[in-house]
């Protein structure tokens, strides 16, 4: 069984069929998905609908984003938030309004039931941000953190590279798990970019959103597959550029 984790989709659902098929992810794999589901082009509710459908046929763990509380916000009160419309709400917006309403129940419940956080048995964490606590994710604060946190990322990129985890100078938030993988922060939002390694840090949202790729990676070996950038299955769609 392969454990694959999956960067931010938001909304690229054509994209993502088409990584299911490079990666031939069967029902033996673990697929788990670091969050932003919605939000930048056309089929939020399809992708929700896919994602819905895919949990009864695979082994799947849903991570939470903030665009899907951003989402899940707007889907139960309708209370418009600017700062979401401008940042992919507006075409999330646009296809639930175009949706069956019966459907917004059944989304509400998939948003409701994501996880902040998966900690595997060997110890390595999935989450769609970071954590900001010292001594790990058992001790956060608020939980916001782990889908808007971006300093877990911003330290791994700032640290030295030849500083190993037995070094005292070493952050200690990075020391309580044998890796984190994480999307929020977009490596590109111009073509391919490759997922990232800063300590022991795994960045894998490579710009869906924009004009990168969609990546799956495999947790333990490396390999790594990669949608066609996501504009191209939306011509004439701008998604967040």
């Amino acid at each position: 069984m392969r454990t694959l984790v999956v960067g931010d989709i938001h909304s690229g659902v054509r994209a993502l069929e088409q990584l299911m098929d490079k990666a031939k992810v069967t029902s033996e794999d673990h697929i788990i998905f670091l969050g932003d589901y919605v939000d930048a082009w056309s089929t939020a509710v399809e992708t929700i609908d896919f994602l819905i459908n895919l949990k009864s046929e695979y082994n799947c763990t849903f991570i939470r984003g903030n665009h899907d509380e951003l989402c899940r916000a707007w889907l139960m009160d309708q209370k418009e938030n600017p700062q979401w419309l401008a940042h992919g709400g507006t075409a999330t917006r646009a296809s639930y309004l175009n949706a069956d309403k019966a459907k917004w129940e059944l989304h509400l419940q998939f948003y409701a039931e994501l996880e902040n956080y998966y900690l595997a048995e060997d110890n390595r964490l999935y989450l769609h941000a970071g954590y900001t606590n010292l001594k790990g994710i058992d001790y956060e604060y608020f939980e916001q953190s782990f889908y808007w946190d971006r300093t877990l990322w911003e330290l791994a990129m700032a640290l030295d590279p030849k500083l190993k985890p037995t070094d005292p100078k070493f952050p200690k938030r990075l020391t309580h798990y044998k890796e984190v993988f994480i999307g929020h922060t977009p490596l590109s939002k111009q073509g391919f970019a490759h997922p990232q390694n800063r300590a022991n840090v795994w960045n894998v949202d490579t710009g869906a959103a924009f004009k990168g790729a969609l990546t799956m990676l495999d947790v333990s070996s490396k390999e790594y597959w990669q949608s066609e950038p996501v504009h191209t299955f939306y011509p004439g769609e701008r998604g967040r550029n």
